[in-house]
């Protein structure tokens, strides 16, 4: 990675974008302590992370480009056992999985084991196993692969409920038209350079006003070396 810098701002959702292999998910590990940067540093609402993980973890919930965790565990076993990590209430943890699972479509689902789950089970129960703590922070690195369209719109909509209350939400994707539906700031990444972070109305104001985000994108991943 070549000196990125940037923010995920409060009451926004941040996609970050980039071609396969541009260094997406490997900043996102970074981000969230799964890897340790050779040098700089990263905050959480001001925590950094290096030197008070535990707290700057707590911030956070991070889906990973992964859904294949903790299979031989029920979707219910494994929710309360991330609620018991953060120290969820018994009372908060039900009533979140009661309208994440109803949203989701898996309600009556959460005593089978993960590893009976399809792709798209898997992926949901990571979400709600990420989300169940209420962190104010959400990380979410390709989190759409796999949803079918009535959860990936659920999602969508969580994304948005959860910034309107003053939140943030950083988030991979390679599908450029959700990204420019959905986000208020976008991050471009090529090759672990950062090309641009800002909005979309800033970003079309140095290219052609009416360009698509895909259009300014391969503009801007082609000709940048």
């Amino acid at each position: 990675m070549n000196d990125i810098s940037f923010a995920a701002k409060d009451g926004a959702i941040t996609g970050f974008i980039g071609h396969n292999g541009a260094g997406k998910s490997t900043t996102i590990k970074a981000i969230t302590g799964v890897i340790r940067p050779t040098s700089g540093s990263i905050t959480i609402n001001g925590i950094d992370i290096q030197k008070d993980g535990k707290k700057a973890k707590s911030q956070f919930g991070y889906v990973s480009d992964s859904p294949d965790h903790f299979l031989r565990l029920s979707g219910i076993e494994y929710l309360n056992f991330m609620a018991d990590i953060y120290d969820t209430s018994l009372d908060g943890r039900a009533a979140f999985i009661e309208d994440y699972a109803k949203r989701f479509g898996i309600y009556d689902s959460l005593n089978g084991t993960i590893l009976s789950y399809s792709h798209g089970m898997r992926q949901k129960i990571m979400i709600m196993g990420a989300l169940i703590h209420n962190p104010s922070v959400w990380i979410l690195d390709e989190p759409l692969t796999g949803l079918d369209p009535q959860s990936a719109f659920e999602l969508k909509q969580m994304m948005r409920e959860h910034v309107q209350k003053g939140n943030s939400v950083f988030f991979s994707t390679h599908v450029l038209e959700v990204a420019e539906k959905l986000c208020d700031e976008i991050c471009i990444i090529k090759k672990g350079e950062l090309l641009y972070c800002g909005t979309l109305d800033e970003l079309r104001a140095t290219h052609k006003s009416n360009a698509s985000l895909e259009n300014i994108f391969l503009e801007l991943t082609e000709t940048k070396d």
